[in-house]
């Protein structure tokens, strides 16, 4: 978006200094003076075209009685043009029915000029049916502004079908407002309704009218051609369009300028373009402004902002300052700029105002807002519903909301009906929940799915060590995702299924990982298995850990070690916290050591 400047600096496009150009305007000016002159000469003789064309010149100088005397003697003569002109001249001055006299005979004569002017006079006038006749004369004989009246017309009649090819024919003739129009409306009809094929080939002809009329300056064309490269990826080009728009003074181009820009990393420039759109009224760019100086912790800046975008409508200035206003933990205010833009149909304000509600004990006040979020379309607000009834004990209730936000692509609700179809004992159903929940990065979903899949596949045949190792199944592959996000039974799945595979190294980091994060079943496999490759010492530390942490197996192992060491006393305490801890099989065993230990320490 910078290339133009650059390539201004490099000299390599010409620019005309202003000397130049007051040469230039001087040359004009003498050559329009020597062409009346010539003129004149012309009309003295008699020349009925001199006549026309020194009247039209008259005219567009601003000269109207010159203009009319010229006008008027040509008309007389027959001229066709003069006539029209003249029509032209009388219409300025204000006397729109003898104009349109004149315009009658120049139309009547074949000047299509003219029968679009009529055209234009009849639709004024409410005479719809003789501004299409005329319109229509116009446009058959090729006039590109009668054809762009004509569809005009013919549009608003609700004429569909023929607006659309004059229209069109408008367009290829180069009127900028018919490409621009046109483009419009395929763009509407383009939509993922069609197949591939017809959609690609609407894409490209859409693009193409957008384009020709961006092409010839009209500014919201430049908008919406820079917002279809944008979305396909071709930023720069995109950027140039803004630009062009914005600089014709397109507030919503001058706004999707300043995110281009920030995306890029350009905060400064985008904050200017952003500034200037919204000084135009876009409330967008206001509230672009308001979050750029709230992330910056200019509070009052960003409130300001807020509250010009709110002044624009944009609802989302209400909502924003809500927000704001629940960071410095005033919920009071809040809570009346969440109501506000939550009246006026914001959807993540009505959730957001629940939440508020919820928070401060208001349940009964709380759950309608979620449920007109929820029926606006917001997923969060469906998710939060069912949260609101599993509390209460609604499971069919909250069912139906998990689905609704999860057929809209919620992981945690994908997740929530994954576990009640389990419940349910409808693994299937289950099953493709959870994969929806995992794919979407639910690493509690990755492990149920997993648990899931490991329970159906076969047991592993026995590895022994220094055998080649299996391939990994799917369900290790679900196992190592979760374990990958910091889930701890995870950490510890994937720890076992790789010292079952017989790759110690890699169990024992698995097994670190999750104790280190605190599961007291890491700790104590990464003690087993630190015991088996002869590092007792290390092996008791994690045990002490798991025991500490209510491990019934790893207090067993402590008071083996202890017996073993000969520490009676400190195997008979290990004795009694793994008889308390359990489970059973466990404080069976762990009993009947400490009574061993017991009798020994009493011999």
């Amino acid at each position: 978006m910078g290339d133009m400047a650059n390539l201004f600096g490099t000299g390599r496009f010409a620019q005309p200094s202003g000397q130049e150009e007051a040469t230039d305007e001087a040359q004009e000016a003498a050559d329009e003076a020597a062409e009346e002159v010539r003129l004149r000469l012309a009309v003295g003789g008699g020349d009925v075209e001199a006549m026309s064309m020194l009247g039209a010149m008259l005219l567009r100088r601003g000269d109207f009685d010159g203009a009319e005397s010229q006008l008027r003697a040509a008309t007389a003569a027959g001229d066709r043009a003069a006539a029209n002109n003249l029509g032209v001249l009388l219409h300025q001055r204000g006397y729109a029915d003898e104009a349109a006299g004149w315009w009658r005979i120049a139309a009547v004569a074949g000047s299509a000029a003219a029968a679009h002017a009529l055209g234009r006079h009849f639709r004024e006038r409410g005479d719809e049916p003789a501004a299409e006749y005329w319109l229509c004369q116009s446009a058959e004989q090729g006039h590109v502004l009668g054809a762009y009246a004509l569809a005009d017309l013919l549009e608003h009649r609700g004429d569909e079908a023929g607006a659309g090819r004059w229209m069109r024919a408008a367009a290829e003739r180069g009127h900028r407002e018919a490409a621009y129009r046109l483009a419009r409306t395929l763009d509407r009809g383009a939509g993922p309704d069609r197949d591939g094929v017809d959609a690609a080939a609407a894409g490209e002809e859409v693009e193409q009218w957008y384009r020709q009329a961006a092409a010839r300056g009209h500014r919201r064309a430049a908008l919406h051609l820079g917002t279809i490269l944008e979305k396909r990826g071709e930023l720069k080009e995109a950027g140039r369009w803004y630009l062009t728009s914005a600089k014709e003074g397109e507030a919503r181009a001058a706004c999707a300028l300043g995110f281009l820009l920030r995306d890029a990393g350009d905060t400064e420039s985008a904050a200017v373009w952003w500034l200037r759109a919204a000084q135009d009224g876009d409330g967008n760019a206001a509230n672009a402004l308001g979050a750029l100086h709230a992330e910056r912790g200019e509070t009052q800046t960003a409130e300001r902002w807020y509250r010009a975008a709110m002044d624009a409508g944009d609802d989302n200035g209400a909502y924003n300052l809500g927000l704001l206003c629940a960071e410095q933990g005033r919920t009071a205010q809040a809570e009346q700029w969440y109501r506000r833009a939550a009246y006026a149909g914001h959807r993540e304000a009505s959730n957001a105002l629940a939440i508020l509600l919820l928070r401060g004990g208001d349940e009964t006040g709380a759950e309608p807002w979620f449920s007109k979020a929820a029926e606006a379309g917001s997923v969060d607000a469906a998710f939060n519903l069912g949260i609101l009834h599993a509390g209460r004990g609604a499971e069919r209730t909250a069912l139906r909301w998990y689905e609704r936000a999860a057929a809209a692509g919620h992981t945690e609700a994908a997740l929530q009906v994954g576990m009640a179809r389990l419940r349910a004992g409808d693994e299937r159903e289950a099953e493709r929940f959870l994969r929806c929940a995992a794919g979407g990065g639910s690493a509690e979903a990755a492990y149920r799915l997993a648990t899931v899949l490991d329970a159906r596949r076969p047991p592993a045949p026995a590895h022994e060590l220094g055998e080649p190792a299996q391939e990994k199944s799917e369900c290790e592959e679900w196992y190592e995702r979760a374990a990958s996000q910091s889930h701890r039974r995870a950490q510890v799945r994937v720890g076992m299924l790789a010292a079952a595979r017989g790759d110690v190294v890699e169990a024992a980091r698995w097994y670190r990982e999750a104790a280190e994060a605190g599961s007291r079943n890491g700790a104590f496999n990464l003690g087993l298995l630190l015991a088996r490759e002869g590092s007792e010492p290390e092996a008791v530390v994690w045990w002490r850990r798991a025991a500490d942490a209510g491990h019934g197996r790893a207090a067993l192992r402590l008071a083996l070690v202890c017996a073993r060491r000969g520490e009676l006393a400190e195997g008979q305490r290990w004795a009694d916290r793994a008889v308390s801890l359990g489970p059973a099989e466990v404080g069976e065993r762990a009993a009947r050591l400490r009574d061993a230990l017991r009798q020994e320490l009493s011999a």
